[in-house]
């Protein structure tokens, strides 16, 4: 079955929402992995109200399985049936777009039947198989940058996943590897990917992460979330990326670089004060 190669597009369509030029900011948020239905739900309803409030246009992200974690031991998630079960009842009974990543080629079309957007892990940038299946489906597509590529790399991501029929692609800047276990942000990544024509998301929680840093487990450093998002938002991002959770410290993933939940929303508001003073030059 042939394809037909795809037009990126900006502003992208990601479900029921539009992100990129002339749009609205997009924020993507939730905990870095499912833990339970109970508490993934509880934190959706929480972000469904901050995002109402604010009039933000918000997707709840959870992982299913985060299968690149440092240590065998650490907790991966639920599996995806379940993850997806859970996922799908935030979508339905609170009401807000869903994403998650997406690891393996054959778990696209079935990640597709729940999720208004589809999450390549930085990782798995380059995956080809893994990238056509993502743009095959016919959903919006969010690659994260590998901490390993250059900004302009990502044009051979975007080419393939036009060349598989998928218009709607966002790029993910999550900053880059600098030495071992740290990472570091050169915001010139935000325009100079813009400028392969896609909107571009800025994740803010994994640009603060210390890769393997506390041993069997990746570190991180929150208090530094807030100021690289407002220098994302001053450049010009089109969207953020956070992990927040109730209790970040007893999180089973990520805790170290996630946004403590009952801080969200004066932080946001913070965050849509510099986006609307940006606004005023564009």
């Amino acid at each position: 079955m042939t394809t037909e190669t795809a037009r990126p597009q900006n502003p992208a369509t990601i479900g029921p929402y539009r992100c990129g030029i002339g749009q609205p900011l997009l924020v993507i948020a939730g905990p870095c992995v499912i833990e339970n239905e109970e508490l993934t739900v509880s934190i959706a309803r929480q972000l469904k109200q901050i995002a109402t409030d604010l009039s933000v246009q918000l997707i709840f992200k959870a992982s299913f399985d985060k299968a690149n974690r440092t240590s065998i031991d650490s907790y991966r998630g639920p599996g995806l049936e379940q993850g997806l079960a859970i996922l799908r009842k935030v979508r339905e009974s609170v009401g807000l777009a869903v994403t998650t990543d997406v690891h393996l080629p054959q778990q696209a079309a079935a990640v597709a039947e729940v999720c208004q957007l589809l999450q390549i892990p930085a990782f798995l940038a380059r995956q080809t198989d893994l990238l056509i299946a993502a743009a095959e489906t016919g959903r919006a597509v969010n690659v994260k940058k590998g901490q390993f590529l250059a900004p302009w790399d990502m044009k051979n991501v975007i080419g393939k996943l036009a060349a598989a029929g998928c218009g709607n692609v966002l790029a993910c800047e999550r900053g880059s590897f600098f030495g071992y276990g740290r990472l570091v942000n050169d915001m010139r990544a935000i325009p100079q990917m813009q400028a392969l024509g896609v909107p571009v998301v800025f994740d803010a929680t994994h640009s603060v992460q210390e890769p393997g840093g506390l041993g069997t487990a990746t570190g991180g450093n929150r208090a530094m979330v807030e100021p690289l998002a407002r220098a994302a938002v001053a450049i010009g991002a089109d969207g953020l990326f956070f992990e927040t959770h109730p209790s970040p410290d007893a999180a089973l993933s990520d805790g170290p670089n996630t946004v403590p939940l009952d801080r969200f929303d004066e932080m946001l508001r913070r965050l849509l004060a510099i986006r609307r003073t940006v606004e005023e030059f564009s």
